[in-house]
């Protein structure tokens, strides 16, 4: 299982192919239901999800897959692990910047992932041994050490600004530039080189897992606020930074007293 190439070439086929259902609920006035988290979902959601475990139980039978719909099904060391619609208050709002998510595990450590913005026809893609690329063309992060000149982007800031205030407010006076922001393609645009940080919070592992194995194929750092690996019990509060002395500073900043 040392050579995730090939199965990258299958995740992408079976993301591409599901990002053409998810594009066809797409500002078609899906119908929303509500979760016990009171978070929304779609038919979109729903849809996508079955596309995506069909393919992936099609191809590789015997292996594990976690989605955000629909749970676990199997058991097994090799999992693949899925958000469909990454933003699903972005693809009821009909903004593009909405994504789809898909990485690969084995005994919960992401080895690949894929990150797909199918209103805005990009793919980013990477993992162990698989160099980061955004539509087959190689990318790397940004070489910015210092959060006075760092383009940081604080996601979710409604939900930080409650839970942790004095947090927030040291984030939004940091930074060069600043942008509040949610979901996945701020992390996609600090693999790409143009963002270099992003604060998170209140994420789940198929949040986390597949956008991680993207931003370290491409040279980033992707943790939680204590500065530890990601797993599948995560608290869900993670710091994406371009190079190791930014995600310092940013650890320290979140933490200081």
């Amino acid at each position: 299982m040392s050579d995730f190439s090939g199965r990258l070439e299958k995740a992408l086929a079976v993301t591409e192919e599901a990002a053409a259902v998810s594009l066809s609920y797409f500002r078609n006035n899906p119908e929303i239901e509500t979760k016990a988290d009171l978070s929304p979902v779609t038919l979109a959601d729903k849809a996508t999800e079955r596309s995506l475990r069909d393919s992936i139980q099609l191809h590789f039978p015997d292996e594990a897959v976690f989605g955000e719909e629909f749970g676990q099904t199997g058991e097994a060391a090799a999992m693949w692990i899925i958000d469909p619609i990454d933003g699903t208050r972005s693809f009821i709002a009909g903004l593009p910047l909405f994504g789809m998510l898909l990485g690969f595990l084995i005994e919960g450590c992401p080895k690949m992932g894929v990150i797909r913005m199918p209103a805005l026809g990009e793919v980013y893609a990477g993992g162990e041994n698989i160099p980061a690329a955004c539509n087959g063309t190689a990318i790397q992060v940004n070489s910015c050490n210092s959060l006075a000149e760092a383009h940081l982007f604080i996601n979710e800031g409604d939900k930080l600004a409650v839970s942790e205030p004095e947090a927030f407010q040291r984030l939004v006076r940091s930074g060069q530039l600043r942008r509040l922001s949610a979901d996945c393609y701020p992390h996609a645009l600090l693999a790409r080189g143009h963002v270099d940080a992003v604060v998170d919070y209140d994420l789940q592992p198929y949040d986390y897992l597949p956008v991680s194995a993207v931003v370290e194929a491409a040279g980033g750092v992707m943790t939680d606020w204590q500065g530890n690996p990601l797993t599948m019990t995560s608290d869900g509060r993670t710091v994406t930074a371009a190079t190791p002395e930014l995600h310092a500073e940013l650890l320290e900043l979140l933490n200081r007293p």
